[in-house]
């Protein structure tokens, strides 16, 4: 009896020391390149076959013991193995292969020297006008606008062709307007857009010309998170202008293949400034798009999309032009192999085509009742690229491959001449004016770039790209052709980039060092535009096709550190700018079209031998509690014109950003401030024009009251200030400098989106 009892208590307390070693454990599962939660993933303890469940926030909870060893599985990530801590903070590798990404931040081998990702929800409770406007609190970028509908980035004092703009890893819809009303930024709704990588520099050979810098706009993509039917609609409304969005996203997942549905519907009116003055700046947008995606096996992904955009209506108030209608489609294949032997590790192939039907008329301006003019215009971009990845050994992994850049382009202005000298003509006169004179500019690009891990802190990236350029003109201008000698010829460039970088990681510290080489081929506007205005001013302007492709030897050194509640970042950056390719006024070259009009001259395109570019950005955050942050990024750049003595045109002046956020579970709420400095350094050479400074302040909120359902409110420029941005031009009302476009005043705005 004595001996049954003492080994009952024995076993109680063997049964209490082991319960005693078991607890409560807590962790989050999310995915390793986007930090989205992760819905259903299967945590089971190999220990004890208990199985839980993580829950909408990728959350959850299980009893077990210290070293414990827990396997994490889900249908669309990779299972993974790993042992319990305290707490868990599991990162999953999406079992899907991406496409639509060219930065990895997960992977020291596949990380880009200079590069970010942008992933900001809140703008869009403000109903961006278009992704363009998306970048207007980031760093170091200024927006250059037409109109409310047509604004696109400029990042330090790189802008247009000087930036690589792409959609989804390497897909383009290039502009057919010479006024640049319909950039790629028009094309893509910024509702579909999830993210947006950037590399500050030319600091990588291997998605096309790099000159200035890349912008990857990443668009959604639901189907890696969850299997079966699922989607979304949307819907919101702005008080300046009367503005309405609505959109609805529909998805299917199965293991072998998903469709994904995408579309919007945009009908914005015209704004008022602070001071009550309206904006003509009304545009409606339909889109759509559809994805197709086949996983033949689980190392292979085939993907075909398709997207049409509808704009209508659209109203720009800083050009003598409005645009009745701008049509645009895109087309692309992708197929990706993965982990194909221990040598190569995936194979890339990319191909597609844009094509952008445009028309621009004075139809309702001024100017009308002189002359009627309209000016249909096209472009086609047929593109593609092809990459294989290769890993000869453990440290080291080498890109290599070829892209393709077909652009052509076509339009004539048609100018009905109703009065001559304040006299009505009583038989109006037709002329025909060649826009594009049938312009083509092909761009064959080769390149290798290899990533070396030195140590487990230490990265070395070195490339090489050579890109083949040729140029013509099927249908010269009989005036264009005189200038130059009565013959343009085509034109064939090879044009050699290279970039070098070391990255160190430890301990929460990252420091970059890069060197870049970026040589750009002059665009067809540079080369090609023959007396006509191209919406920065009222002058006309005329191409050199003898330009020299211009080039950025970029130096740049980048640290971030991240402490347990602060993280504090700085870039400094100088470079060396060769063939810069700018415009002046040329007075022997006298106005074409209303001779007696101010500005009488022309500008034409020039080179300058020599220019510098430097600044410097800098970030501090702090996260006060677990649910208060504070967050502050200030940004400047200095360009200058070496040959002239004077400051470069069109730069965007000193920026900070200040703001605070306060989240809990199922609400958040933000107030963020944007100071923007006078800009005083301005090219007069350029006929720039300095502007004041400026603040602004906006509020928003979002609440979830149930699950799939959230709401957001805004406030935008909550004092109502009447400004403008110093790359804003106007054409209306303009002297021969340059007119001002005022952004919105006060702005009241509601979103709503519910997931099922």
């Amino acid at each position: 009896m004595i001996k049954q009892l003492a080994l009952n208590i024995l076993a109680m307390l063997i049964i209490s020391v082991s319960f005693a070693q078991s607890h409560k454990i807590t962790g989050k599962v999310i995915d390793e390149t986007t930090n989205i939660p992760v819905v259903d993933a299967s945590i089971k303890n190999l220990n004890n076959s208990t199985i839980v469940i993580s829950d909408e926030n990728g959350e959850f909870e299980m009893i077990a013991n210290e070293g414990d060893v827990i396997e994490i599985s889900h249908l669309s990530y990779k299972t993974l193995t790993t042992k319990i801590k305290e707490l868990l903070i599991i990162k999953l590798q999406p079992a899907q292969i991406e496409l639509s990404e060219i930065l990895i931040e997960a992977n020291p081998l596949e990380d880009i020297s200079q590069s970010v990702v942008i992933n900001d929800a809140e703008k869009r409770i403000s109903q961006p006008r278009s992704v363009g406007h998306l970048f207007k609190d980031i760093k170091g970028f200024g927006i250059v606008k037409r109109g409310a509908y047509a604004s696109e980035p400029v990042f330090r004092s790189f802008k247009y062709e000087q930036l690589n703009v792409q959609y989804d890893g390497g897909m383009k819809v290039l502009n057919a307007c010479p006024n640049r009303m319909d950039p790629i930024t028009t094309h893509v709704i910024p509702e579909e857009i999830e993210k947006i990588e950037i590399v500050k520099g030319p600091f990588t050979v291997r998605f096309g010309q790099n000159f200035g810098g890349i912008i990857n706009l990443v668009s959604k993509n639901p189907t890696k998170n969850q299997l079966g039917f699922h989607g979304s609609v949307e819907g919101g409304y702005e008080t300046n202008g009367e503005n309405l969005v609505t959109g609805a996203s529909l998805f299917y997942v199965d293991e072998k293949f998903d469709v994904h549905f995408n579309g919007s519907y945009r009908d914005f009116g015209d704004y008022e400034d602070g001071d009550g003055t309206e904006v003509p700046s009304s545009f409606r947008t339909t889109d759509y798009s559809v994805k197709v995606g086949i996983n033949p096996k689980t190392n292979q992904r085939l993907q075909l999309s398709w997207r049409q955009s509808f704009a209508r209506d659209i109203d720009h108030a800083g050009l003598p032009m409005d645009s009745p209608y701008d049509d645009s489609m895109l087309a692309g294949i992708d197929y990706k192999i993965k982990e194909i032997s221990d040598k190569i590790n995936s194979f890339a192939v990319k191909v597609f085509y844009s094509y952008v039907d445009h028309l621009m008329t004075n139809e309702e301006r001024p100017s009308f009742k002189m002359t009627d003019a309209a000016s249909p215009v096209e472009s086609w971009t047929y593109g593609g690229k092809a990459e294989l990845v290769l890993t000869p050994s453990e440290k080291t992994r080498i890109y290599t491959g070829i892209d393709v850049n077909l652009i052509d382009r076509k339009g004539d202005r048609t100018r009905i001449v109703k009065a001559m000298n304040g006299m009505m003509l009583p038989n109006p006169m037709t002329f025909v004016d060649k826009i594009w004179q049938d312009a083509s500019l092909d761009d064959f690009g080769v390149f290798a770039e290899g990533n070396y891990k030195i140590s487990n802190t230490t990265i070395l990236t070195t490339g090489i790209r050579a890109d083949f350029i040729s140029t013509s003109l099927d249908d010269p201008a009989t005036d264009f052709e005189a200038f130059y000698g009565g013959n343009i010829k085509d034109e064939n460039e090879v044009n050699v980039s290279a970039n070098a970088s070391v990255k160190y990681q430890k301990n929460g510290l990252q420091v970059q060092f890069a060197i870049g080489r970026g040589v750009r081929t002059a665009s067809m506007i540079e080369r090609y535009i023959n007396h006509f205005s191209i919406g920065v001013d009222p002058y006309e302007y005329v191409g050199n096709p003898n330009l020299k492709p211009e080039v950025n030897n970029q130096l740049e050194l980048s640290f971030l550190k991240k402490f347990e509640t602060i993280e504090v970042g700085a870039s400094i950056f100088h470079s060396f700018l060769r063939d810069y390719i700018s415009a002046k006024v040329n007075t022997n070259i006298p106005r074409k079209f209303m001779p007696t009009s101010q500005p009488t001259y022309t500008k034409q395109f020039i080179n300058i031998d020599k220019a510098t570019q430097t600044g410097a950005e800098f970030t501090f955050n702090v996260k006060a509690t677990d649910k208060l942050t504070f967050t502050s990024d200030v940004s400047y750049t200095y360009a200058q014109n070496e040959d002239l003595d004077e400051p470069l045109a069109q730069i965007p002046p000193f920026m900070a950003n200040l703001g605070v956020k306060f989240e809990e579970k199922n609400f958040w709420t933000a107030l963020n401030s944007r100071l923007v400095a006078k800009q005083s350094r301005v090219s007069k050479t350029f006929m720039e024009e300095e502007t004041p400074s400026f603040g602004t302040v906006d509020f928003r909120a979002g609440v979830t009251p149930y699950k799939g359902l959230s709401i957001g409110v805004a406030v935008l420029n909550i004092f109502d200030r009447t400004y403008y941005e110093h790359l804003n031009y106007s054409y209306t009302n303009s002297d021969t400098l340059s007119g001002r476009i005022y952004e919105p005043g006060r702005n009241f705005t509601t979103y709503i989106k519910y997931n099922f």
